[in-house]
């Protein structure tokens, strides 16, 4: 093979999901079996680095500075859930269940991993949370030791008297992750929602 192919194996073998055959499959599929599709997905994703960023209020994805979420008339500002990543906060949109808003926070709480608080995006929750507007946090972080610690860091640190703070009921695997969740499930996990400690 040539050292271009062997590079862009090497450089998708790093996208998360993907493995040496599936990389080599997608090197193979763009260069040799659909080379008309590369110029396509070259411009996209030169745009969507371009033009997609962080949501300045939840963290999540957007265009502008506020995210279509953040900024729809028609969802409850004063109901805010708390995930650890996009794909958590797209996988609880499919669901239907969630009509507030979110708070992404791009991880959870790790020591081990060297995963302190700075690294996560709770400044800006602290913030919203001391607005006074928020009546409802419910903590839709993974069930496993690092999800609980950061739902603990959270509740005894960021949230003022008077919000109510709810984690979400779990019909999901214990260590397993709110994207990988049906729509179904993460519906029911969010009606059982109950207090926090």
């Amino acid at each position: 093979m040539s050292s271009a192919f062997e590079d862009l194996q090497k450089k998708l073998k790093q996208l998360p999901g993907l493995g040496f055959r599936s990389a080599e499959r997608l090197a193979l599929h763009l260069l040799v079996e659909r080379p008309n599709r590369l110029p396509e997905l070259v411009e996209s994703l030169q745009r969507a680095a371009s033009q997609v960023r962080r949501c300045t209020v939840c963290g999540g994805l957007a265009e502008a500075e506020v995210c279509g979420i953040c900024s729809d008339p028609e969802r409850d500002p004063s109901l805010i859930c708390v995930v650890e990543q996009v794909l958590d906060q797209a996988a609880l949109e499919r669901s239907s269940a969630h009509r507030g808003l979110y708070h992404v926070l791009h991880g959870k709480l790790s020591p081990i991993n060297g995963v302190g608080p700075e690294e996560l995006n709770l400044e800006s929750l602290a913030g919203r949370l001391a607005s006074g507007n928020i009546r409802e946090l419910v903590l839709a972080l993974p069930n496993d030791v690092e999800g609980e610690a950061t739902c603990h860091f959270i509740t005894e640190n960021l949230v003022p008297e008077g919000v109510a703070v709810t984690r979400i009921g779990f019909g999901l695997p214990s260590g397993g992750g709110v994207f990988y969740a049906d729509p179904v499930t993460l519906k029911s996990a969010l009606e059982s929602r109950r207090r926090y400690s």
